[in-house]
């Protein structure tokens, strides 16, 4: 063997020294990643004041971080909710029947009128003289037929020519009659007592028939027309209460009896009409205001509450989970079915399993879906939101203190 060879042969205590090395590094990374045997337990192995502590915040650690709502007891009501127009009692716009050109206005524009009152008055003058005319007919073969019945009862004449004179006299009263309604289609008048609106037409205007004139509306009484889905015909009354609203007059609500419900519904919609009238008189309405209406048909006393982020959806079935005291201070999870009953913005109604001031998760549910018992630690976002911004506000504070300070010069610069 040469001197080379012999320098390249391994020592004998190379091996168990590369083992030693890796036991004691093995050793070291087990006692920094657990801590000393002193932190867990003392001599006799059972584990101190700092094992126990270590130990119970371990198991607050495991605890599933949740928020949670209380369940609330209030009154709900079974209503609907529908958009109305507001209609007067009468209203309508009158337009004349013949063509004529305006001679005289009976009105003043808002102004109330009565019925019969002659509020536009059209050129009659061709009409009053046709109607002299008939009425001097008339009077003629009324005088011819009072002649002829004396000439019959002295047998000057026969009674055909009596009953040609009364055939005569007849046809004049007619004539008479067609001139005097043609005489009046030259008037229009307020078919009821209301209020005139404003006018559309001056005078000396020339006007063809059926051309809008002015519009009479009668409000002493106003309804309200809106539409309900057809699955609440079958709890539709007449009588029954309605409230309503209107955006023209925020804050204020009125309230109507329905007076009145369709015969048919609408094909294509499935909505059904109906009218209801506002009790009382209300100078300020007007026809055509939009309206929010709401129809109440029962009340549910003492409904049971929770909001809507508590529901969890699975298996085409709801469910919340409820927290229950696990007998030393903390809480668990229980799973219940959701026993959905009515709705409102931001709250649902549960039918059964849970009681008023109950707690239910609103966030954190999917962590719990696994099965039921686990430990929860309830997180109060509202608090922690308060604790967040008040240290930040302290801080801003002391910053902004610090930097007044560093901004203002010393004294003894000053006086210089």
């Amino acid at each position: 063997m040469t001197l080379n060879e012999k320098n390249m042969k391994p020592k004998s205590w190379v091996k168990p020294v590369a083992v030693l090395a890796l036991v004691l590094l093995a050793g070291g990374a087990y006692f920094w990643q657990n801590g000393a045997p002193s932190a867990l337990g003392g001599a006799n192995g059972k584990p101190d004041a700092h094992g126990g502590a270590a130990q119970k915040n371990k198991g607050a650690a495991s605890a599933i971080a949740v928020e949670a709502g209380r369940v609330e007891a209030l009154d709900l009501s079974v209503d609907a909710q529908a958009v109305g127009t507001l209609r007067a009692r009468q209203s309508v716009t009158l337009k004349p029947e013949v063509s004529g050109r305006i001679t005289k206005l009976g009105f003043v524009d808002g102004q109330r009128v009565r019925q019969g009152q002659v509020l536009v008055q059209l050129d009659d003058s061709l009409q009053a003289a046709q109607l002299q005319q008939a009425e001097a007919q008339a009077s003629i073969a009324r005088t011819n037929l009072a002649r002829n019945r004396e000439l019959l009862a002295q047998s000057f004449v026969s009674a055909s020519v009596v009953d040609q004179a009364l055939a005569t006299l007849q046809v004049a009263e007619a004539q008479v009659a067609l001139s005097r309604a043609q005489l009046g289609r030259m008037q229009v008048r307020a078919p009821f007592d209301g209020v005139a609106g404003i006018r559309a037409v001056n005078l000396g205007d020339y006007v063809k028939d059926g051309s809008d004139l002015i519009a009479v509306e009668d409000a002493s009484t106003m309804w309200v027309d809106f539409r309900l889905p057809e699955r609440f015909v079958p709890q539709l009354k007449l009588g029954q209460a309605v409230s309503l609203s209107l955006d023209a007059l925020p804050g204020r609500t009125f309230t109507a009896l329905v007076e009145a419900v369709d015969t048919t519904l609408e094909a294509n919609g499935r909505s059904l009409l109906v009218r209801a009238k506002l009790a009382g008189a209300h100078a300020e309405l007007r026809s055509g205001l939009f309206a929010r209406v709401r129809v109440e048909f029962s009340k549910h006393q003492n409904a049971l509450l929770v909001p809507e982020e508590a529901l969890v959806p699975q298996g085409g079935k709801q469910y919340i989970i409820k927290l229950v005291t696990d007998g030393a201070g903390g809480f668990k999870a229980q799973r219940i079915e959701a026993k959905l009953g009515l709705r409102m913005p931001g709250k649902v109604e549960l039918l059964e399993g849970v009681q008023a001031g109950d707690r239910v998760v609103t966030a954190g549910q999917s962590k719990l879906l696994k099965g039921e018992g686990q430990a929860l630690t309830v997180v109060d976002v509202d608090k922690q939101g308060k604790a967040r911004g008040a240290s930040q506000a302290s801080a801003a504070s002391a910053a902004a203190a610090s930097g007044s300070a560093a901004a203002k010069p010393p004294a003894s610069a000053a006086s210089k």
